[in-house]
């Protein structure tokens, strides 16, 4: 049976240590604390959240052992193993097959700025290596590269690549891409990437989020997305409000050090980002520590 990808996954940070090692323990007890406490939908270890491109590829591999065994099937796995190599993303994405990730989160090759056709053969190439099923991840700010959704829509049409994680931060994109792949035996997932356009992109046809808020507010983003979808539209817009102020707060610096930063103020593993991000400043730490005072998580 096909693994249903609705709702809210959450792009796991990934924590160290003082001496900015893998924290091992810590990352376990994240993967419960989300699963059992925040009741979000499914995880997404090594995303731009968990620092991805500061890990080697044996600590990239082993945080994904790590949450494939600690999740222990209770909730989907979508592994982050995109790269601007097709070579490495395949590499990369066997081992979280191996692994028994449930899914691959593939980012759009940045750096090299691919042509449209360049990006269509990288996925097409990752797609041919693997059975896992592939969800793109668009997002042009970082990769400096939007797929356009001409692009996503004939992706779409691959039987491995099932979703988009939408961070375009174009409702008008979005709205092109539900148009033209909702309808079908299977659902195109198109999983918001912009936490403030989740409640829209949920209320338009989309299927959920991989939210880097629900590293902090998982229940709220996983109630908005379940209400929005199901058509409490008061209800979810009122979650999407009231939890507003809370989002910008946790984009007042580089993603994810004010996430990171968040998760120390509540007591959960989080420790310092790696260069070159650096710990939130002291006045990014007043407006978030006010933020979570007022949303009632700390």
């Amino acid at each position: 049976m096909a693994i249903d990808f609705t709702g809210c996954h959450v792009p796991l940070i990934t924590p160290f240590r003082d001496d900015l090692a893998l924290d091992e323990p810590g990352l376990r007890r994240l993967v419960n604390h989300f699963i059992e406490v925040e009741k979000v939908d499914g995880l997404v270890p090594c995303g731009t959240t968990g620092e991805s491109p500061t890990l080697t590829n044996e600590e990239h591999d082993r945080v994904i052992e790590i949450v494939v065994e600690e999740t222990g099937g209770r909730v989907p796995v979508i592994a982050g193993t995109g790269s601007n190599s097709t070579k490495e993303a395949i590499e990369r994405t066997k081992h979280a097959e191996a692994a028994g990730a449930d899914a691959s989160l593939q980012v759009g090759p940045y750096y090299n700025r691919p042509t449209q056709d360049g990006l269509i053969a990288h996925f097409e190439a990752i797609a041919d290596a693997t059975a896992l099923p592939l969800i793109i991840y668009n997002i042009p700010a970082r990769t400096g590269r939007n797929i356009e959704p001409e692009t996503i829509i004939r992706l779409a049409g691959i039987d491995n690549i099932v979703g988009v994680k939408d961070a375009a931060n174009d409702l008008s994109q979005t709205m092109e891409i539900i148009g033209a792949t909702g309808g079908g035996p299977e659902p195109f997932y198109v999983l918001a990437g912009e936490d403030a356009m989740t409640f829209a992109s949920c209320c338009l046809g989309g299927h959920g989020a991989i939210s880097a808020v629900a590293n902090v507010i998982g229940r709220e983003y996983t109630e908005l997305c379940a209400l929005a979808i199901s058509g409490d539209v008061a209800g979810a817009r009122e979650i999407h409000y009231r939890t507003l102020p809370l989002v910008k707060a946790l984009f007042i610096e580089s993603n994810p050090v004010p996430a990171k930063a968040a998760l120390a103020m509540m007591g959960l593993p989080s420790g310092p980002p790696r260069l070159p991000l650096v710990p939130l400043s002291s006045n990014g730490e007043k407006v978030l520590r006010q933020a979570l005072k007022e949303a009632g998580r700390i």
